[in-house]
């Protein structure tokens, strides 16, 4: 459900210019930001670099980008 929420004009601009680079409107720039924020307080021991690597993989699986792996260990 969508609700109207008051924020900083500085916040509403840099995720402007951030929604731009990466072609997101600036409420889902924002609701990134904050499924990224979420994820850091749960699991303060993790690099963002990691934590990008596994959004980015959940949303192969989501998209049904993915392939069983056949190979031999």
């Amino acid at each position: 459900m969508a609700q109207a929420v008051s924020l900083d004009q500085e916040l509403v601009n840099d995720a402007k210019s951030h929604a731009n680079v990466f072609h997101r409107s600036i409420s889902k720039q924002i609701e990134h930001w904050a499924r990224v924020g979420q994820i850091v307080e749960d699991n303060p021991d993790l690099p963002y670099s990691m934590i990008k690597e596994i959004m980015l993989g959940l949303e192969d699986v989501h998209s049904g980008n993915v392939e069983e792996y056949t190979g031999k260990l």
